[in-house]
């Protein structure tokens, strides 16, 4: 089988000689693209864009005979060397230039589609503790053996069980074999004997005639592998994604959270196809809303974050069992709490959410300071840290500006070698 591809490359580039770059130049572009997502606003990231690595990363190896590292040769234009002529190495050694050192190389720039940017963001990430599999209502097929068929297709032909078969029905219709045949036929040969070579004929005829009518591999003979689809079990999951909206939250505040579960929802559905995400924001009372009402309906009033945790709770009761999901949980706050609901949020997070929970990440921002002095410690960045400090599974963070959000997001589902990892 021969095969061409006409497929229309895009923007009349090669589309195999692309793909293979990005294969092999990988890490360099991956390093690339996180530089140049900590840099960007959110929604002009997710649009890809132009991309530069080091052009050494782009060189492919090459030889070349050249015997002791020595040329004889003049190139056309030349107006200095003659032929024999030994030229001096260049000082500063080989490779990139840099600053002071002469002329230095661009790096190698091209563009990346939108696509292309986000599998490279998102490639080393993923959720922590995926470890729960059951059978969801929109099951994974795939395919097992399931014995063999007498019709098909000639690439599921079993040859080794159509030959068993086949001699099986020679041995029980008793086939002559080819040697009893040859046997007879050389007897035949040497027989001088008119009566014997009368029946030696007789015999090789009435042989030849049973091998004609029994066949070596009969029609029937003929088995295919046979398959059957069948479910396989599927790591269900979901996200609870808990953002306080209170009057607390300056407009920055909100933007810094509101990018950070964008980006967080983006992941979650490039990268895993069972996993729902339910949206809770809350005040001083929580509710469970959609998309839509989530990052983008505005809301304000007092601080509750006992009521997010406990609308978690209760969600999860009704509809997501432990033994089934694999339950996460991202926070997003300032990290204001009325005063007396401290008690109420530790006994809720320590006894209902964190024992159902695979990942519980929490991601304080803050308002942006032109001094860049550190945020001081919050009444919930308090809580947590001393829960944290007890043993309990949380991961922490801090933003105050945009360019923070890619790499904070990245520390908190970059892939661990452990279930559970806490900073």
């Amino acid at each position: 089988m021969h095969i061409v591809d006409r497929r229309l490359n895009p923007n009349s580039k090669s589309l195999e000689n692309r793909q293979r770059f990005l294969r092999r130049a990988k890490e360099q572009v991956q390093e690339a693209v996180r530089n140049a997502s900590s840099g960007r606003d959110l929604g002009k990231a997710l649009d890809g864009g132009e991309v530069s690595i080091p052009s050494d990363g782009v060189r492919e190896p090459r030889l070349r005979t050249t015997p002791g590292n020595v040329r004889d040769q003049i190139l056309p234009g030349n107006q200095t060397f003659n032929e024999g002529d030994i030229l001096p190495r260049p000082s500063g050694g080989a490779g990139r230039g840099g600053a002071g050192e002469g002329d230095s190389e661009d790096d190698f720039r091209f563009m990346l589609t939108r696509e292309e940017f986000l599998e490279m963001f998102l490639d080393d990430l993923e959720l922590p503790d995926m470890a729960k599999r059951r059978l969801a209502s929109t099951e994974r097929e795939g395919l097992r053996r399931a014995g063999y068929q007498t019709v098909g297709s000639p690439t599921s032909l079993s040859i080794t069980r159509t030959m068993q078969l086949a001699l099986v029905r020679r041995t029980a219709l008793r086939r002559p074999s080819p040697r009893t045949l040859a046997e007879l036929e050389a007897e035949l040969a040497d027989c001088e004997d008119e009566d014997r070579r009368t029946a030696l004929k007789a015999e090789i005829e009435a042989m030849r005639n049973r091998m004609r009518r029994i066949p070596y591999i009969d029609p029937i003979d003929v088995r295919y592998r046979r398959f059957e689809v069948e479910p396989r079990p599927v790591a269900r999951a979901v996200m609870f994604c808990l953002m306080d909206v209170s009057g607390s939250m300056t407009e920055h505040m909100k933007d810094l959270a509101k990018r950070f579960y964008l980006l967080l929802y983006v992941f979650l559905g490039r990268r895993y196809k069972q996993v729902e995400v339910v949206f809770v924001r809350h005040t001083d009372k929580a509710e469970e809303v959609d998309e839509e009402t989530f990052f983008r309906s505005p809301a304000s009033g007092g601080t509750l974050v006992s009521s997010a945790l406990a609308a978690m709770s209760r969600i999860v009761a009704e509809r997501y069992s432990p033994a089934e999901w694999n339950i996460y949980a991202a926070q997003a706050s300032d990290g204001d709490n009325a005063h007396g609901d401290g008690v109420m949020t530790a006994q809720l997070l320590t006894e209902e959410v964190l024992p159902v929970c695979q990942y519980f990440a929490y991601l304080e921002v803050g308002a942006t300071s032109h001094l860049r002095q550190p945020m001081p410690d919050s009444p919930l960045w308090t809580l947590y840290e001393r829960l944290q400090s007890e043993g309990a599974p949380l991961s922490m963070r801090r933003v105050e500006d945009r360019s923070e959000i890619f790499p904070v997001f990245r520390d908190l589902f970059k892939k661990r070698d452990a279930k559970r990892v806490s900073p």
